[in-house]
């Protein structure tokens, strides 16, 4: 009861990478590189274990962005052709233009590293279907849509290599639910079936209000006193076959009362905020999960981060997750 887990992304090493930003520069190269990765997503692994997070993962330390990082082998993307797309800001995005095409495994070579370095349950994050989407400009597919489903059955056949490596749960991040939530009860939650289908581990979805970046943050102020756009789609995730839903709590302004829409769901409770500095205590976590239980049954709760931690600092972030474990074993202790 109350598993603990990261949402995704962990800030990279000063060694590794360029600190504290979302798209940071490789300073490694060649197997160089792949070591450095591979002794960064070990550090985390290690720290995990010890802060007592049960189900664990590589913080992303393979790959230099939550999207992007999957699509840069992807065939069919012209990554000069450079397009400016609205999403929660205007971004400047590389392109589809012809049907795309995964050469080979993306994440296998780091999640077959990292299952050999726990024994913990290990989760393997992927960008959702609508979320890539949103992150690249499509020039060749008939319609939005259409490319989303292609891009699913790339995430399927990935996701199928990773669970066959031995991973227990693949999360898909879908932050762009919270921006489209018409679609995604047109299409979106069709996409994510046809990413998971044929899957036997547990599947997660996230849904967040993104890191804690200044345009996201400047985006949250424009949502009012309430956030309350997971209402909009929740009866229809309550209605998928995705086990698990990811979202937003600790010092949010979604009303946990839309957690009552997700019944016949796990919840990943967001008990970190992580668009700050400033380090909850054990405590704060332990009550934001004890605010979560009035809505959620305990049993069905896995306490987590509100999103990915990549732009803050390692020290920070090492911190949160301490203190994600010890509230977690604080109210697991009071419910025994």
């Amino acid at each position: 009861m109350l598993e603990t887990t990261v949402a995704g992304s962990l800030p990279k090493p000063t060694w590794l990478a360029e600190p504290e930003i979302l798209w940071p520069g490789w300073r490694l190269d060649g197997d160089t590189l792949v070591e450095g990765q591979q002794d960064a997503a070990l550090a985390w692994i290690k720290h995990q274990e010890d802060a007592g997070i049960d189900i664990v993962s590589d913080g992303e330390q393979f790959r230099k962005h939550f999207v992007h990082g999957f699509l840069e082998t992807i065939e069919g993307i012209d990554w000069q052709l450079m397009t400016t797309m609205g999403i929660r800001y205007d971004a400047r995005v590389p392109t589809v233009t012809a049907a795309v095409r995964r050469p080979a495994s993306v994440h296998g070579a780091g999640a077959k590293f990292c299952r050999a370095n726990t024994d913990r349950k290990l989760k393997f994050t992927l960008p959702g279907p609508m979320t890539i989407c949103d992150t690249i400009a499509n020039a060749h597919y008939d319609s939005r849509p259409d490319m989303a489903m292609a891009f699913a059955d790339l995430l399927n056949a990935e996701a199928k290599e990773l669970e066959a490596l031995g991973v227990d749960v693949i999360q898909f991040d879908e932050p762009a639910f919270n921006a489209f939530m018409g679609d995604v009860v047109e299409w979106g939650v069709d996409a994510l079936h046809r990413a998971i289908d044929g899957l036997h581990c547990k599947t997660a979805v996230h849904i967040c209000y993104g890191y804690g970046i200044q345009q996201n943050i400047d985006w949250k102020q424009s949502l009012g006193e309430e956030w309350r756009q997971y209402e909009e789609f929740f009866p229809a995730l309550n209605d998928s076959r995705i086990d698990q839903v990811s979202l937003e709590c600790a010092n949010s302004n979604v009303p946990l009362s839309v957690l009552g829409l997700l019944k016949d769901k796990e919840i990943l409770v967001g008990a970190i905020d992580v668009a700050t500095d400033v380090i909850e205590s054990p405590e704060q976590v332990a009550a934001t999960l004890r605010a979560a239980m009035e809505f959620v049954d305990p049993e069905r709760i896995v306490a987590c981060t509100n999103c990915g931690m990549a732009p803050l600092s390692r020290e920070v972030a090492e911190a949160k997750i301490k203190a994600l474990g010890q509230g977690a074993a604080l109210l697991r202790k009071e419910l025994s």
